[in-house]
């Protein structure tokens, strides 16, 4: 597809060249394959235009007197080889359609599409919706690729055939040519008129679709949250209008059909009608023969169906050119350049030098002119408030975007010269909220290095004290642990997630406050996988409690965007400062809980 396209307006309508480009363009590796059955559509349907131009010497042999036997013969038999080369070339013309050649095209558009999604800027990525993605990559691609192929046949037979026809018949009779040529013009613009009013409610109605489809999905990620707060079924006010607005839009795209449909299938009746009437009156004139008008009849009910069709397909072709769009506008987002020369790093410190960022949609930077070196295999804790800028800042060097101003560079190297995928070849990740995939836990610990084998696997886990729980699971270490790793404690998907860093084994680790939502002992467990997690690496973690970062090398106060503070515990609890102000209230929130504990047990004794 092409990386800058010309996105269709709501208001135009995208030529049949534009939309066989974009389908030759869609097909990939199998363009000439698609073009060939094309034109053996074309061959095929210029055979049943010369075939249906057949009958009118066969209908006059058929009521002439005296009957010729050996012309009834001929024109048979030339009608019956029209009508075998057209199914020949039918045949041929389905090898796209018919064949792996589809399945290739949609595999490989899908494979594209998601390389796609793995390099574009994170950035971006957060932006779209779950649904809207997967509305993308799996739905626009099968209504895109799947009606090519007979979607395409149709529009080439609705076309070709008529003019066909209408130039044979030329050659056999003129009048005849004339008495088609008063119903196939006066269609262009009832098509252009149903194309215009299609056009606008397929482009509508993707979208609702794909709205609806982001709508369910986070209706049933939400789902425990949603019953929790009562707030299910009709109750789901977001569901329940995107629901509405797409039932508007269905019958909006019905009742803008209904005239044109209406309108063509009356030009269609009474241009029958009137080619009839013009057929009698050439007959009374001596210049037809009541043969030349029955094949005209038969001719004429049979290319108005499918000129009919051709226009009734339109609405396919409009849903499919709404398809494009939406892919196309998805590979336009350009993924961060990388510069040239490739590096890779040697050591692993990690440097931010005046580094400024903000996002598009805010006029204050969130993070303003940073400077900060994190030592190789030293522990750095971000510490600050609610938007200061600490998962933005650990954001940056996983290259969620680049910086207005400034670099980040690890061991020196700018993390532009590096690639996505070796970038985060040297960073382990592990988030407060856990995500796994429904799989067997082997699997899911194995993400972390995908060609470790089970006893790598076992050792990490057994690392990272998962081993334990995992071997009292049903199957083991091949369980299947549902979706989103629901079947495990929020402890136990944490070590997992835990153990499959330890697997990758990466120089840098970045923690985002992983014991923050657990119990006492889940912590415990937690934290003593997360010691064996950080030996001898650089370690940045997001801390909100302070009370687990004061053994930390480094400690790094935000606020607003800047750092306002940075040292070593013991400094910054001197210091007359936020970190101060900070420790000062969650130990008085800690002494508040002690004291409650207290009274709870001194009221329990008595």
């Amino acid at each position: 597809m092409a990386s800058h396209p010309q996105t269709q307006t709501m208001q135009s309508i995208p030529s049949l060249a534009q939309s066989y480009r974009r389908m030759l363009q869609a097909a990939g590796d199998e363009a000439p394959a698609l073009r060939r059955s094309f034109q053996y559509t074309v061959l095929s349907s210029v055979m049943q235009g010369l075939a249906f131009a057949s009958l009118y010497p066969l209908m006059e042999v058929l009521l002439s007197q005296p009957f010729d036997l050996n012309q009834l013969w001929f024109w048979l038999g030339l009608l019956g080889l029209f009508a075998l080369l057209d199914w020949v070339f039918r045949w041929k013309a389905h090898e796209f359609g018919y064949s792996e050649k589809l399945a290739n095209v949609t595999h490989e558009m899908r494979v594209k599409l998601g390389l796609h999604l793995r390099n574009m800027p994170l950035q971006s990525l957060y932006k779209s919706r779950t649904g809207e993605l997967s509305t993308v990559i799996a739905g626009n691609v099968d209504e895109i690729i799947t009606p090519m192929g007979n979607v395409s046949e149709m529009f080439i037979r609705g076309l070709v055939v008529p003019i066909v026809v209408v130039i044979a018949t030329a050659f056999i009779n003129w009048q005849l040519a004339l008495a088609l040529l008063l119903i196939f013009p006066m269609m262009i613009p009832i098509y252009r008129w149903i194309r215009k009013a299609k056009g606008r409610s397929m482009r509508e109605l993707a979208n609702a679709h794909a709205d609806t489809a982001s709508e369910i999905v986070e209706y049933v990620q939400g789902l425990p949250v949603l019953r929790a707060a009562n707030a299910t079924g009709g109750k789901s006010e977001r569901l329940q209008t995107s629901l509405a607005h797409l039932q508007r839009i269905q019958e909006k795209s019905q009742l803008k059909s209904v005239m044109p449909n209406l309108l063509l299938w009356t030009w269609i009746e009474g241009g029958i009608i009137l080619v009839l009437a013009i057929g009698v009156y050439f007959i009374l004139g001596g210049a037809f023969s009541i043969a030349a008008l029955a094949a005209l009849l038969i001719i004429s009910v049979r290319l108005s169906e499918s000129v009919a069709i051709l226009t009734n397909v339109t609405s396919v072709l409009d849903f499919m050119e709404a398809g494009f769009e939406k892919i196309e506008k998805f590979l336009a987002i350009q993924s961060l350049a990388v510069q040239q020369p490739k590096q890779t790093p040697k050591h692993f410190d990690i440097a931010f030098k005046e580094l400024t960022f903000g996002y598009s949609e805010s006029d204050t930077p969130e993070l303003s002119r940073i400077n900060l070196t994190l030592p190789e295999r030293s522990m750095t804790a971000l510490v600050g408030p609610s938007g200061s800028g600490k998962t933005t800042l650990t954001r940056m060097i996983m290259r969620y975007a680049d910086p207005q101003q400034g670099q980040v560079t690890i061991g020196g190297i700018d993390i532009r010269a590096m690639s996505q995928e070796a970038l985060m070849s040297h960073i382990s990740v592990v988030f407060q909220d856990i995500y796994l995939f429904d799989d067997t836990v082997l699997n899911n610990i194995r993400m972390g290095k995908p060609n470790a084998t089970d006893a790598e696997v076992e050792a990490a886990a057994r690392s990272a004290h998962c081993h334990e729980f995992i071997s009292r699971l049903p199957h083991g270490y091949r369980t299947q642990i549902g979706d989103i790793g629901g079947t495990l404690s929020g402890g136990e998907r944490q070590r997992i997630s835990i153990a499959r860093a330890i697997l990758k084994d990466a120089p840098i680790v970045m923690l985002d406050e992983p014991t923050a939502a657990l119990d006492t002992e889940s912590e415990l467990a937690v934290q003593q996988a997360i010691d064996e997690l950080v030996k001898n690496r650089t370690v940045i973690v997001i801390a909100h409690r302070l009370s687990t970062i004061v053994g930390a090398d480094q400690i790094v106060v935000l606020e607003e965007g800047q750092i306002v503070q940075s040292g070593k515990h013991a400094e910054l609890i001197e210091q007359s400062g936020r970190y101060q102000a900070m420790w000062r209230a969650q130990q008085g929130v800690k002494n508040w809980h002690l004291q409650a504990d207290s009274l709870k047990g001194d009221a329990f004794e008595k």
